[in-house]
């Protein structure tokens, strides 16, 4: 196909799109606590709902991508976050935003089953890891700059400066005392045009690998027979629980223990968050061209505990501080317990796979544990429940074996072979 450079930035733009739309929920935490008059359990339900779809729809999705093809699945996909975007326009209200992120939940979760295949598809087998790698950049961009937009559009509204004519409307199409619901008209805005341009566009239908095909509903019987399975399944889980507690609570924590302001350094926080998980996974594809996946697992884990510890009990500067480090330190977590999921059974990965993003399910579960939990004991106590997630995911370095291990970079052997000296440990 011609256009195949048109459709790999046409699915970096959607990239772009899930992370920036998924990630303005954390620096809306503590607004929406504060307008709604929320509990913290209540704004529990707000990440519940949307990453609950997650759980749903995973495996459906997967199956549906075979039977329906490519272009109809991301323009079902981009309906529903079209009609999530409406929803909390037209009712920013506690109950109908809660429906409204799950419609909106739903869409992402049926666009990352299909974007993967189709940049491996438009982009080349040959080049599909530099593509994967290019699009978990631009993700990561979108995570780093949503908060500071969002922070930047709520000051200069606070502060009466003068808006664009774009934004100036979708403010205008808000109530005068939630200025933040213009977001999700412009997501709207968005919307409507990605499903012009995919309904355009001359899109390849993908072949699905076997690691990509969602298998049967008897494979994925068998497979959860096995405890493994389900070990690495909570793996998952506990990844996903745990970067969705510090992404969500961390504003809230700052603004109730330090008296951070949300739309200022607790935006920053959470910005900075995303960011350096975005150097992390950098740093981390060096890390496992040097060291074997499991070490650096633990290594990173014992980071992030310490890490997560200096943010929950540490004054104000260290929190600030801490809570984006923790980012860095688990940002590869993900990656390493998913390769090693499919790494440690012969077949099925397409269903394995299934299996494995349906543990997203821990990013619904944990932040609503922790906002219940938070109303009964505090929210740093509630917060502590990721050092149980962390040391799980350290477990998972000690016993996970892998038919196949990671390739990595024998340094002294290579100088050896090309004679130069090597000085002894």
């Amino acid at each position: 196909m011609s256009n195949r450079p048109l459709i790999v930035v046409f699915i970096l733009c959607i990239w772009f799109i899930i992370s920036f739309v998924t990630n303005i929920i954390a620096p809306l935490m503590p607004i929406i606590i504060e307008d709604f008059g929320l509990s913290l359990g209540m704004a529990g339900f707000l990440p519940f709902s949307f990453f609950l779809a997650y759980g749903i729809v995973s495996i459906p999705a997967g199956i549906m991508v075979e039977k329906a093809g490519t272009k109809t699945m991301l323009t079902v996909a981009f309906v529903f976050n079209l009609l999530g975007s409406v929803t909390f326009g037209l009712m920013p209200h506690y109950f109908a935003v809660i429906c409204a992120l799950f419609v909106i939940g739903m869409g992402m979760a049926m666009l990352q089953v299909v974007i993967n295949p189709l940049m491996r598809t438009a982009g080349g087998e040959q080049h599909f890891a530099f593509f994967s790698v290019m699009g978990q950049l631009v993700f990561g961009l979108a995570s780093f700059l949503s908060p500071l937009v969002f922070a930047a559009l709520i000051q200069r509204i606070e502060s009466g400066a003068e808006l664009i004519v774009p934004v100036r409307i979708l403010v205008g199409m808000s109530p005068e005392d939630l200025p933040w619901v213009s977001f999700y008209w412009g997501f709207a805005a968005i919307f409507v045009l990605v499903i012009l341009v995919t309904r355009l566009l001359r899109i390849p239908n993908i072949e699905l690998r076997d690691n990509e095909r969602a298998g049967t509903w008897d494979v994925y019987a068998s497979l959860l027979r096995q405890p493994k399975v389900v070990l690495f399944g909570l793996g998952i889980v506990a990844y996903v629980g745990a970067e969705q507690v510090l992404a969500n609570w961390m504003s809230q924590f700052l603004h109730t223990y330090h008296d951070v302001s949300p739309v200022a350094e607790g935006a920053q926080a959470v910005s900075w968050f995303w960011g350096l998980m975005s150097v992390g996974c950098i740093v981390g594809l060096v890390l496992l061209k040097l060291l074997d996946s499991k070490v650096v697992l633990r290594a990173f884990s014992v980071l992030a505990l310490l890490s997560v510890a200096a943010a929950l009990f540490g004054g104000r500067d260290l929190a600030l501080w801490a809570f984006p480090v923790s980012g860095f330190f688990i940002s590869v977590m993900f990656s390493i317990i998913f390769s090693l999921a499919l790494n440690s059974v012969p077949r099925h990965h397409g269903a394995f796979s299934g299996i494995l993003c349906s543990g997203i399910l821990g990013g619904a579960i944990m932040p609503l544990i922790v906002g219940v939990l938070g109303d009964a004991i505090g929210l740093r106590a509630a917060m502590s429940i990721v050092f149980g997630l962390l040391i799980f995911i350290f477990s998972i370095g000690i016993w996970a074996r892998p038919l196949v291990e990671n390739q990595t970079i024998n340094i002294v052997r290579r100088r050896k072979q090309r004679g130069e000296p090597v000085s002894p440990v």
